[in-house]
């Protein structure tokens, strides 16, 4: 009697060796390819949520679940979704190539950002860049694509600037051989809609997943990039799925230009279960520099409470358990810091940031040209870095068309930015100047003003240089730049005295403990640091 052989898989998702996802290059620092390791720790995030909301079954075991991942590019989340779903629905469909026709027909969806990673999301989940090609593992496909699915859209151009992510046109009005990276998640005013027309029905998905595009080149205008992380966090809510997860750049926790009404609304509504955050982005994504970090979170649309934080750094975990993340109008990062803040703010005196200017506080731009190295009637002291280096020049007073009146008080001027790395203690600020009437400075700096003599901006002076000083900037502080809402939780003193950390540390009833995280965190400053 011929046995018959015991059923094998033709194909393997998971356990290569090595793994060709943990060996191919990132396409940009905005498109970042996620690790598998990073990758799964998300997808368990997800399953342990998943448990406790269902009596503790498994959601790998359960055939009804539909995935998105509605930014594909290397197609890790979709394969690890399949690869778990092989093994968990086992029992209930025991014929292996049913059950993946189920899993990857049925349950796993994609929309890849490019046709290069459509091709690359495909051979990741199908084995194949054809999903009904004969080395497909799936078999019950039609169409090449399967549920991978990519087509070039067109940005909305109003005037020069796309309506939907802010590309602008010079850079990406671009033939149809040449992507212009128009995300179609994002390039629409119903994602429901365009859902229906990608997938060929209605479509309602229990779990939303994946590494989303994090900028747009030129779209905060000139040479500046824009975020666009968060327009995908938003559509994708738009689908009311129960489970949303992301990873994303951390500086919308603290700051980031146009994020305020995403940082307000991920932050008060409640519906953040877990927020794991790297604030070193290469211990998240090996070789990768994202300033501020990265973090990834779990959205529970049935929730409703406050959200279990995990802060990775040096590879130790942190944990912060039942965090209010409304507490502030931004999230403090480590807890840590939240007793430090808390006794500052018992005092309620007023913010430095009374006192300090918003950005080009004299409307005179970092590239300004128009000055010389020597003085002379009509002329006032300009400082501005040239050759990347701090100088004072001079320039005409009758062209300064913004801030006059402050032309002629004592100020300190501070660097607009500063960046030394991710390693702590770090300096958080750049070294200020104590500047005499008249003077101005270039857009490369803020100033504080106005002080009624050189001891009082003296005094400023030293309490800037405290380590406590940078300590509260610190927790708003998220990238390199200062800009003037980084100085709202540091209070006035009194400017008749040299300022030092002792003095503050014993007004605030900072403790030793808290003194150790402090100096931890913040290293001295000195008269000649930068």
């Amino acid at each position: 009697m011929k046995q018959t052989p015991p059923e094998q898989a033709s194909f393997t998702l998971r356990g290569r060796n090595p793994d060709v996802l943990t060996c191919i290059a990132n396409l940009s620092n905005d498109e970042v390819f996620t690790p598998p390791e990073f990758a799964n720790r998300m997808l368990d995030t997800l399953a342990a949520a998943w448990a406790k909301d269902h009596d503790g079954t498994n959601l790998w075991a359960d055939k009804s679940v539909r995935f998105l991942d509605p930014f594909t590019k290397s197609g890790i989340f979709l394969r690890e979704i399949a690869s778990r779903l092989t093994e968990g629905l086992k029992d209930e469909i025991p014929n292996l190539q049913r059950r993946v026709d189920h899993i990857l027909t049925k349950q796993v969806f994609g929309i890849a950002i490019t046709q290069l990673t459509s091709l690359l999301a495909r051979r990741s989940v199908y084995c194949s860049k054809y999903a009904n090609g004969p080395h497909s593992v799936a078999k019950s496909f039609q169409s090449e694509a399967g549920n991978i699915w990519f087509e070039r859209m067109e940005h909305t151009w109003e005037g020069t600037k796309c309506t939907f992510c802010g590309a602008l046109k010079t850079i990406f009005d671009r033939e149809d051989g040449q992507e212009n990276h128009a995300y179609a998640f994002i390039h629409t005013n119903d994602v429901k809609a365009r859902l229906t027309e990608i997938f060929g029905g209605k479509m309602q998905f229990d779990v939303i997943i994946g590494n989303p595009p994090y900028q747009m080149t030129g779209g905060a205008g000139g040479s500046s990039d824009s975020s666009i992380y968060h327009l995908f966090v938003e559509q994708a809510m738009k689908l009311e799925p129960r489970y949303l997860s992301m990873v994303t750049p951390a500086r919308w926790l603290a700051g980031g230009r146009g994020l305020d009404e995403f940082r307000a609304r991920m932050l008060s509504e409640g519906h953040l279960r877990h927020l794991t955050d790297f604030p070193d982005s290469g211990e998240a994504f090996p070789g990768v520099q994202i300033k501020g970090g990265v973090c990834y979170f779990l959205w529970d649309g049935a929730y409703k409470g406050n959200c279990n934080v995990t802060r990775i750094t040096a590879a130790e975990e942190h944990i912060q358990r039942n965090r209010q993340l409304g507490e502030f109008d931004v999230f403090v990062r480590d807890g840590r810091a939240l007793g430090i803040l808390r006794k500052v703010l018992t005092h309620k005196e007023p913010s430095v940031l009374d006192l300090v200017s918003g950005d080009t506080p004299f409307g005179i731009a970092t590239n300004f040209e128009d000055w010389t190295e020597k003085g002379g009637a009509g002329k006032i002291a300009l400082h501005l870095i040239n050759k990347s280096k701090r100088a004072v020049g001079y320039m005409k007073r009758a062209d300064i068309r913004k801030n006059a009146d402050a032309i002629d008080a004592w100020k300190v001027i501070v660097p607009e930015a500063y960046g030394a790395g991710e390693s702590f203690p770090h300096q958080i600020l750049g070294k200020e100047i104590v500047a005499a009437p008249p003077s101005v400075c270039t857009q490369s700096y803020l100033t504080v003003s106005p002080f009624q003599s050189e001891k009082a901006a003296k005094s400023f002076a030293s309490y800037y240089r405290t380590r406590l000083f940078r300590f509260l900037v610190s927790l708003r502080k998220i990238t390199q730049h200062a800009l003037r809402s980084t100085y709202t939780w540091v209070p006035q003193q009194s400017w008749n005295r040299n300022w030092t950390d002792e003095l503050l540390y014993e007004k605030y009833g900072i403790t030793k403990d808290e003194v150790a995280y402090i100096e931890s965190m913040i290293r001295p400053m000195g008269e000649s640091d930068d």
